[in-house]
């Protein structure tokens, strides 16, 4: 199979002139590659010829102004013959699309003995307290870790287990992500298979501590990572299934809170630690060449735009090599980047067309006005305001060079930029002071030292504030408090987006969407306006680095529509008013395949079914087909379900059937929850079961199922089935709704075209449960 171009065809329906009018139109600068040109597109994945594979990945802006990518132990390597792994491989780039190889966190010979020579998994980087912290999964040990370093690639310290034994959190000790709250305190999300837990951390953030809370629990959730919007904070996760191949059921999904320990619900209002499945998908298979992508970070670029970084399974080559002598059968889950959304206050992958692999405009990443202090110079740079001869450029091991301000009194001075950015600007910068009594500023909307907004650091008052000043005149500041214990010795990133009027500042440690302090304010009509950008000082001690202002993004406010049907076909569908059985009597478009069931009986507009103690997975083909033909081409079926199963491995729903081997189907299934003690899980499971293809010859394959939305004991299930004729594949979408209004919407499993499929019912897996099947609709497209 060769590489494809996505096909946004009937699955998501008029996707190009949506695309057009949510974002096509949109002017955004271009990114910077690593030596300095611009780049205005990129095309996944972002690690193609660098390394075969970089799973769970999380990424960070280093203080020397590039970005950093960590990801899983894998034989990244292969194809260049490289038969081991690289423990945490670590990328670098300028412009977050063109990567180099940038090392490993440890080498065999470097890997904490206590870890017993355990794989390592899903790194997440943190910048804290003047050094970058690495939690790692050590799932040999069942626990997870930390290792602290100097700079973005070392060299790493080991600081032991951060979790106690047990842990609190009755599941895997993997995935874990930290996150710093509004106010400084900080928190541990860990958990997989299935419920992730948060815990607070101690003060230098290397322990948990206190209560463990629950906020996630589904099957093979797993993955979480958090970011703190507005006035709620999201827990991405992912579940699914990460890991077998081409029949890799991951999905991105989310739920929001007011609290950081939950309760956090999806955009139906379901509770993530419910038993069922979830809505809130960000990001799902789309039918073209990328498989089960999942397992995110969130990574922000100058203009303000969030990117999602994630890994998926090209269709391609979804399976690596066997490695380690042959004894290690990995997936292929290269490094991907997409615009990340945020439409109604939820956010969805490309407005909801899915991963892309065509090429898309880039990151911004090289800004209007600014610069890093690299070489130790202030060249490029005026100086103005009181002074002016107190700036120099040092350098440092970390962030390179730098500007700094010896004392400028109690009036401010200011390094201003060459060039100017727009009235609507994102400006930011790494900034600290060093001494007591100083201030250290970002200055935007700059036209001198008496035109301009400034966010100042100010260490006497520990707070952020801000100020404006048009034609000389203060029109006020605002004060926001910062957390006690506040490191003024180190650098913190401090960003500011003027968008009209509308000032929002944030100071974090790393600009990855946990910030300590946050101010919203309005400014004077006459401070909005283009100008400079500038690094302030007042007092003694200020430093920065990394500053930058460029046009502020423009945001994309309609989702892509989803799959809606179109005409009723009447002859492909089914009342059930007719009180014979379907498939019993002569002329009936239905027949049954190992029927009729027991226990089937029709009319008064209902089918009703038993559920029967059989099977339809693998070699255990003995549960019963209802069956009938499928028009030709693109459809959809619909079926209104009644079920209320009561014990694990019942389940009743829709199926697109060619063989007991070659199927899709969507049910409302229960399945126990691991590590649940006896809980089980309501779900829509969206499965399919074909040959792996990288098998010779190909061996029948059940997939690692997909969820869609919550269940209820009346669903609305739809299978969407668009045939792509040019690549030979059946795509089907799963759609679920819980009203028969509302829909959840989730990814696309496909099929090579072997024989035609037919539309059909299942009721099946274990006795004892009883599905009505209201109708069977068939609709065109």
């Amino acid at each position: 199979m060769t590489p494809r171009t996505p096909r946004h065809r009937r699955l998501l329906p008029r996707l190009l002139a949506a695309c057009a009018l949510a974002w096509g139109l949109l002017a955004v600068p271009p990114a910077a590659t690593a030596d300095g040109a611009q780049a205005a597109t990129y095309t996944n994945p972002v690690s193609a010829g660098v390394v075969d594979t970089f799973p769970d990945p999380s990424t960070i802006r280093g203080k020397d102004g590039l970005w950093y990518a960590y990801g899983t132990q894998n034989p990244v390597f292969q194809s260049q013959g490289e038969d081991g792994e690289r423990i945490l491989p670590i990328l670098r780039s300028a412009d977050l699309v063109h990567w180099t190889y940038a090392g490993q966190v440890f080498t065999p010979a470097t890997q904490p003995a206590w870890e017993n020579g355990s794989r390592l998994w899903a790194p997440d980087i943190r910048y804290f307290d003047g050094h970058y912290s690495l939690y790692y999964s050590v799932p040999g040990a069942g626990t997870v870790a930390l290792a602290t370093a100097p700079t973005p690639t070392g060299p790493w310290t080991d600081r032991g287990s951060v979790l106690p034994s047990p842990s609190g959190c009755p599941s895997g000790n993997i995935d874990q992500a930290q996150f710093t709250d509004t106010g400084g305190q900080a928190y541990l999300y860990w958990g997989s298979y299935d419920t992730i837990c948060v815990a607070q951390l101690t003060p230098d953030r290397t322990r948990t501590q206190g209560a463990v809370t629950q906020v996630a629990k589904g099957r093979r959730v797993e993955g979480g990572f958090v970011v703190h919007r507005d006035a709620y904070y999201y827990l991405f996760y992912s579940d699914g299934g990460c890991c077998s191949g081409a029949f890799s059921g991951y999905q991105v999904k989310v739920g929001r809170a007011s609290s950081p320990t939950g309760p956090f619900r999806d955009e139906l209002g379901t509770d993530l630690t419910a038993l069922t499945s979830k809505a809130g998908i960000v990001a799902g298979a789309n039918g073209n060449r990328w498989i089960g992508p999942g397992h995110n970070a969130v990574q922000t670029d100058l203009s303000g735009q969030d990117w999602l970084v994630y890994h998926g399974i090209p269709a391609e080559a979804p399976d690596l090599a066997p490695a380690a002598g042959g004894t290690l059968n990995l997936t292929r889950r290269p490094l991907l980047i997409d615009r990340l959304d945020w439409i109604d206050g939820w956010p969805v992958l490309r407005a909801g067309a899915g991963p892309s692999d065509t090429a898309q405009t880039a990151p911004v990443t090289a800004p209007a006005t600014g610069g890093a202090f690299d070489g130790g110079t202030l060249t490029g740079w005026r100086t103005e305001g009181a002074g002016t001869g107190g700036w120099s450029a040092p350098v440092e091991t970390d962030s390179g060079g730098y500007a700094a301000h010896a004392d400028s009194g109690d009036a401010p001075a200011f390094a201003v930029s060459a060039g100017t950015a727009p009235a609507n600007v994102r400006a930011e910068a790494d900034l600290r002071v060093t001494a007591a009594g100083g201030r250290a500023g970002l200055a935007l909307a700059y036209a001198g030292p008496g035109d301009r907004i400034t966010a100042w650091l100010d260490r006497s008052r520990n707070a952020l504030v801000t100020e404006a000043v048009v034609g000389g005149v203060p029109a006020g500041e605002q004060l926001t408090a910062l957390p006690a214990g506040f490191t003024w010795n180190t650098w913190h990133a401090v960003t500011a987006e003027l968008r009209g009027t509308a000032l929002t500042v944030e100071v974090s440690h790393d600009r990855l969407h946990d910030p300590v302090a946050v101010q919203q304010r309005t400014v004077p009509a006459g401070a909005a306006r283009s100008g400079a950008v500038a690094l302030a000082a007042r007092g003694p001690g200020a430093a920065g680095d990394n500053v930058s202002a460029t046009a502020l993004y423009t945001p994309v406010t309609a989702r892509v529509a989803g799959p809606a049907p179109g005409a009723l076909l009447p002859g492909y569908s089914d009342e059930f008013d007719a009180a014979a059985v379907p498939g019993t009597t002569a002329g009936s478009p239905w027949s049954w395949v190992r029927g009729p069931a027991a226990g089937v009986a029709a009319g008064g507009g209902s089918l009703s079914w038993p559920t029967q103690d059989a099977e339809l997975y693998l070699g255990d083909n003995s549960a019963s087909v209802l069956q009938r033909p499928a028009p030709d081409g693109d459809f959809t079926v619909e079926t209104k379900l009644v079920f209320a199963p009561g014990q694990t491995s019942q389940q009743a729903g829709l199926v697109l059937y060619e063989n007991d081997d070659r199927w899709f189907k969507l049910v409302h299934s229960v399945l126990a929850l691991n590590n649940g003690g006896g809980a089980v899980l309501q779900v829509s499971e969206f499965g399919k079961e074909g040959e792996r293809p990288t098998t010779t010859p190909p061996t029948a394959v059940a997939n690692a199922p997909m969820f869609g939305g919550p269940t209820a004991d009346t669903m609305w299930l739809r299978l969407v089935h668009h045939l792509d004729a040019a690549h030979g594949e059946h795509e089907v979408r799963a759609v679920t709704s819980r009203d028969g209004v509302t829909w959840t919407y989730a990814g696309v499993w496909t099929l090579p075209v072997k024989g035609p499929l037919k539309i059909g019912l299942v009721s099946m897996n274990r006795s004892g449960a009883t599905a009505r099947f209201d109708y069977v609709r068939t609709y065109a497209g």
